[in-house]
């Protein structure tokens, strides 16, 4: 779709709910984040697949955990059933479910949102078909929904797939590896994209007594084996926290202070890099113990942010729109390479910024597919803009924090979407001082 016909549905599609926000005159707290859902949702699988009852600790409240725990507890993992499951728009328990349900009895319809039902899947569900899977198309080929007859006997074994697809895929397809007779032997051709992701699902599988190894850069040896009960504790999401980090950056207050309990110096997730990542625009992190012997970091600001960024967000394509908005705001150009997914997410992302941008008078662009740049250019800017959010959760929670740079009211349209992966994000702004109407 060409931007300006990507700009005028989105008009066409403004849904009646809006939140109008108001910067806050200082930024000081401490903020509770939502555990990781990129975690509770590896978690959630492995746990099931354990046979395990007790579910793991401190899980996600996030709409995406929410739905695959009501499927998880729907199926019965050794007594078949049938069943309609409707995940909405999480990708994530689409890709994770259609790997589980092809290992556990029972036959099963997975499905979800419009928008979700054009999300593509055929890589994934060629591959588990190469290792026996039962699964056919519902609708067009290559595309939700689908239907899965279960097995708890899948051969396994060898299994080439691309390395730029979405890590989702691959860990889809390592979680079930220990139940299949041969357990698998993934080779991974081309870039390997998201692979800190790739290693999340490897450390998590580890932790529940799987054998899983790395072979040169691209092959990965998983044995067969079941998998062991355990408890386990999930850390907050600094995905999340990148929000945070936009708003150290963008706040006019001189001495901004935010804390962020649950973040771990060791931590699994990709995007903990964000730490380094916004250190050239000006954000510095510290790590801090609490009395309860807990971790949590501090955000203050450090010097002046960069005129010119470039960086590569291979492994961290879900701190995109973070970036782009904050430089865009802060008179940072910036060329972003490492953006190929950024399409076939809850959105077109890289022309739903290109839209929203726009109405703020920040004119980006492509080069290629994987590249968004801004050299500096302008356009006149909206003066009362009105941003949408085109059912993606990231776009809301990137673009609100802009009103600390402009210093007047923005309007953000369908606001609900941030339940998706941060259901209390609205009332940790009000926290802080954000006036929201």
């Amino acid at each position: 779709m060409k931007n300006e016909e990507f700009a005028t549905a989105s008009i066409l599609n403004v849904q009646d709910s809006m939140i109008k926000v108001s910067p806050a005159s200082q930024l000081k707290g401490c903020i509770v984040l939502p555990a990781s859902k990129s975690i509770s949702n590896r978690a959630l699988i492995i746990n099931a697949l354990s046979g395990n009852t007790i579910l793991p600790d401190n899980l996600s409240d996030s709409d995406d955990t929410n739905v695959m725990l009501r499927a998880l507890q729907a199926v019965s993992p050794h007594k078949g059933g049938r069943g309609v499951f409707d995940i909405g728009a999480a990708g994530t328990a689409m890709r994770f479910l259609t790997a589980y349900l092809s290992v556990t009895p029972g036959e099963h319809v997975i499905t979800g949102t419009e928008r979700m039902c054009h999300r593509p899947i055929g890589i994934l569900v060629d591959a588990l078909r190469q290792l026996g899977a039962a699964i056919t198309y519902e609708g067009e080929d290559g595309f939700p929904p689908l239907r899965i007859v279960g097995c708890e006997n899948l051969e396994g074994g060898e299994l080439t797939v691309p390395g730029d697809v979405s890590s989702q895929y691959i860990s889809a397809l390592l979680m079930i590896a220990p139940t299949l007779q041969k357990g698998l032997r993934l080779t991974l051709t081309g870039r390997i994209a998201s692979r800190p992701y790739l290693d999340m699902t490897i450390s998590m599988m580890r932790d529940f007594g799987a054998k899983v190894e790395w072979h040169d850069d691209n092959v990965i040896d998983v044995q067969p084996g079941p998998y062991q009960s355990r408890a386990y504790h999930i850390e907050s999401d600094w995905s999340a926290a990148s929000y945070w980090y936009e708003m150290v950056a963008l706040t006019q207050d001189e001495a901004p202070q935010v804390m962020l309990p649950g973040l771990f110096s060791k931590s699994q997730q990709g995007d903990s890099a964000v730490r380094e990542m916004f250190r050239p625009l000006g954000v510095e992190t510290t790590f801090l113990r609490q009395d309860d012997g807990t971790e949590a970091i501090c955000l203050n600001r450090k010097g002046k942010p960069c005129k010119h960024l470039e960086l590569d967000f291979i492994n961290q394509p879900d701190l995109a729109q973070t970036f782009i908005v904050t430089c865009a705001m802060l008179g940072t150009t910036f060329r972003f390479n490492g953006l190929a997914s950024l399409k076939i997410k809850e959105t077109d992302r890289t022309a739903a910024l290109q839209a929203e941008l726009r109405k703020l008078g920040i004119i980006i662009h492509e080069d290629g597919n994987s590249i968004v740049y801004w050299d500096g250019e302008r356009c006149k800017a909206e003066k009362e803009p009105i941003i949408c959010t085109y059912e993606d959760h990231r776009m809301a929670m990137a673009l609100a924090p802009v009103c600390l740079r402009t210093g007047s009211q923005i309007q953000i349209n369908n606001p609900e979407v941030v339940s998706k992966s941060y259901p209390a994000f609205w009332d940790d702004l009000e926290k802080v001082g954000f006036k929201l109407c």
